[in-house]
């Protein structure tokens, strides 16, 4: 809280403030007299400080900062007894600017699709009650906006009697506060409440989820009161919060100054947009709503991903300390033999990974993301993003993976997407950004059609999985050359390849090759040709992004959707239902699918915030053990070579 004050442009410190000060006071919490005593004794004005509508995955009476602060000069958001300024907010600022609402628009539907609430440490997974039940939500006892209702356990009482008289014979859910749930404040109902058709729901459960199943919503001042209003419903309630009085609630106490109607996109808009100080910590800085959410939404998906803990088998010794950090956040990765690796799962209740050229069978599949890194993974340089995929993996066409699950149900994009998408390409394509970045600038080029023929390493699984009919880098070139007599053909070998490291060499690609463009950065070499020829390597999709033609020779993740020219066999179940179009593709592929860490805070991050460290160039060092452990295994190889 001190450093988002900070950055806000306050300096915090005690003593007796002036008339120049203001006297800062967390909402109307216990100690909040005295700090309104003080400041009416030396003429000072208040600063009320309150958590932003998402905060954290768990309550802050459990250690965790908040993500955002409703500073407010005027009064409190929850206490209508006089206008606070995100009131006033509401009822005089026009929210009428089209990108405003349009912002508004997506902030509401990614909430929705991620399950993102105040706190979002809950499984969206867990199981909530048949959907046609009347919902009640319940607060915690002494909570500030519950006293600023003149709310108190009589008046819960009679909120639930009023969802029985007026729903007759419809089951009633009472939803238990996370902090009554989780033993830290009690709440306004108890087990004796749930008599008959009324139950009680203290599950860890997505309140969306929970919203989605109603049918009608009551509360006293609860938040989850203005997610039911963005969920589609106008819930009747029996306090006086924020989003009460602007023609979208039931309310049992009007409030004649709130006069004015308005939509559900205007009223996120103030609260959710305009009216919070909102800080990145990855960036340390304050931010936009959008950079909150998808901090919130990283760490959150992290959360419900990793909470009950992994067995790791398949990793090799220099990746373990890096699939800890991305991992292992919640509880700490235990590695085993894949032989024993099942069984520990299913003892201690944690998940099976494995690496997912080594996978068999039920086991989620880890495998470097797109935007990996400067530098090889060969070379033991750390990962910046990993995908974790629990049906199969991208470069497999013989199984469905989670990307392919993701792009076939989302072909086409929201607006927000669609928005955040362009911004992307454009800034990867702007910095040259690539999996690698590596390289010096192209040499001079010969003129003409150039096709730049994208070497790989020979053995790699995407070869063997996903391109049957041709797994050799001179068998591509020659078959390259065989349909293009009169193009500038450009010959990039793998970077793995050219340091000796895996399998893959070309002897004397000039037969085919007017130039071999060894070591040369990618994201600059792409810039200039017109084609890309390809079995199943990433550049292809690293080209599409750029607008180059792409062939491919085998079935690459992004292949078969109609964005490639495709030679090779397609799966049959890519090749129908709605096209995807490009920003869809890299949508699923570097949003959606990857999980990424900050090298900087340690903390997981969006995509952004690792297109901003490969381009600011803040990233790890391979450090002493891992060039040790890369040595080791060049010598390994090489003794392994000489065996044969």
């Amino acid at each position: 809280m001190r450093r988002i004050l900070s950055l806000a442009g306050w300096k915090i410190s005690l003593g007796r403030p002036s008339a120049d000060d203001h006297v800062g006071v967390w909402g109307q919490s216990p100690y909040a007299a005295r700090a309104e005593a003080m400041a009416a004794r030396h003429g000072a004005p208040l600063l009320r400080i309150e958590d932003a509508f998402l905060r954290s995955l768990n309550p802050g009476r459990k250690g965790e900062p908040p993500l955002g602060l409703l500073l407010d000069h005027s009064g409190v958001h929850f206490d209508a007894s006089a206008p606070s300024d995100l009131e006033t907010l509401l009822a005089t600022h026009p929210l009428d600017d089209h990108a405003l609402l349009q912002r508004a628009r997506g902030g509401i539907a990614r909430m929705r699709e991620a399950h993102l609430t105040k706190y979002t440490g809950f499984d969206p997974a867990h199981p909530v009650p048949q959907p046609g039940y009347v919902l009640v939500i319940d607060q915690t006892q002494g909570d500030a906006s519950v006293r600023a209702s003149g709310g108190d356990r009589n008046r819960f009482l009679e909120m639930l009697y009023w969802a029985q008289e007026e729903n007759p014979g419809a089951r009633i859910v009472i939803k238990t506060h996370p902090e009554t749930a989780q033993g830290l404040r009690a709440g306004h109902f108890t087990s004796e409440d749930a008599q008959g058709r009324i139950s009680l729901c203290a599950d860890p459960v997505s309140p969306w989820a929970l919203l989605e199943g109603a049918v009608a919503v009551y509360t006293v001042s609860s938040q989850m009161g203005f997610e039911a209003i963005l969920a589609g419903h106008r819930p009747r309630v029996f306090g006086t919060p924020f989003y009460a009085g602007w023609g979208l609630t039931q309310d049992e106490t009007p409030l004649p100054r709130r006069g004015r109607n308005l939509t559900r996109a205007q009223l996120f808009a103030a609260a959710m947009i305009l009216s919070p100080t909102w800080y990145d910590p990855c960036r340390d800085a304050l931010c936009t709503f959008e950079d909150a959410l998808g901090a919130l939404e990283a760490q959150t998906r992290a959360w419900r991903e990793d909470h009950q803990g992994w067995v790791a088998s398949g990793m090799r010794l220099w990746k373990r300390g890096a699939l800890q950090g991305f991992f292992g956040g919640q509880k700490g990765m235990v590695f085993a033999e894949a032989s024993v690796a099942k069984a520990q799962a299913k003892q201690t209740g944690r998940r099976h990974m494995a690496w997912a050229s080594k996978a068999a069978g039920d086991v989620a599949r880890v495998e470097d993301g797109f935007l990996r890194s400067r530098g090889l993974g060969a070379e033991l340089v750390p990962p910046l993003s990993l995908v974790l995929d629990d049906l199969g993996i991208y470069y497999d066409p013989t199984r469905p993976s989670r990307l392919e699950r993701i792009l076939a149900a989302t072909p086409a994009l929201r607006p927000d997407q669609q928005e955040r998408t362009q911004r992307l390409i454009a800034r990867l394509t702007g910095a040259g950004l690539t999996k690698y970045n590596l390289g010096a600038p192209p040499p001079a080029l010969p003129e003409g059609h150039r096709i730049l023929v994208v070497g790989q390493v020979e053995d790699d699984a995407s070869i063997r999985l996903g391109s049957p009919d041709m797994q050799s880098n001179a068998d591509l070139l020659a078959r390259t050359r065989a349909e293009n007599p009169d193009a500038v053909l450009l010959w990039k070998p793998h970077p793995d390849v050219t340091a000796g490291l895996r399998k893959g060499t070309v002897e004397r690609p000039e037969r085919w090759a007017d130039l071999t463009v060894e070591g040369t950065d990618m994201g600059a070499l792409l810039r200039q040709v017109q084609e890309v020829w390809t079995m199943t390597s990433l550049t292809g999709f690293e080209a599409l992004l750029r607008g180059v033609r792409v062939t491919t020779l085998g079935a690459p993740f992004y292949a078969g959707w109609g964005l490639t020219r495709d030679l090779g066999p397609i799966p049959p179940r890519r090749l129908s239902g709605q096209r995807p179009t490009l920003e869809a593709l890299v949508h699923a592929t570097l949003i959606a699918y990857p999980r990424y860490r900050d090298p900087v805070s340690g903390l997981p991050c969006t995509v952004e915030v690792v297109a901003e460290r490969l381009e600011s160039g803040a990233l790890p060092r391979i450090g002493l053990h891992n060039r040790l452990l890369s040595k080791l295994q060049g010598l390994l190889a090489s003794q392994a070579h000489l065996w044969r």
